[in-house]
């Protein structure tokens, strides 16, 4: 997943780096986007498998913040998850990646 957080970034800092941004300045500037926002549209992205959708979220912050960004949405999904099916998070973390029970 990092693989495909960095391809995206590096994509789109070329692109930012060619075409300018819409008030005639190269990127690079300050970014005002919420990190959650980004993450959760790259996840949703990712899920979807829309590489346009995917560029444009991971152009939104830096390639940190979107990282952690997604970790923390992994974080409190497998906690949603495990209230919900009354498990331990460990539990439901191992089976949504396919994993043998502890």
């Amino acid at each position: 997943m990092f693989r495909r957080i960095r391809e995206a970034w590096d994509r789109s800092r070329t692109a930012r780096h060619t075409e300018g941004s819409k008030d005639g300045t190269a990127g690079g500037g300050p970014r005002s986007h919420n990190l959650f926002e980004a993450a959760a549209a790259y996840v949703s992205a990712c899920v979807e498998d829309d590489q346009d959708r995917i560029d444009e979220a991971a152009g939104r912050v830096s390639p940190e913040a979107l990282s952690f960004g997604v970790n923390e949405l992994a974080c409190r999904a497998v906690i949603a998850l495990a209230r919900e099916r009354r498990e331990p998070p460990r539990d439901v973390a191992r089976s949504l990646l396919g994993l043998p029970a502890t």
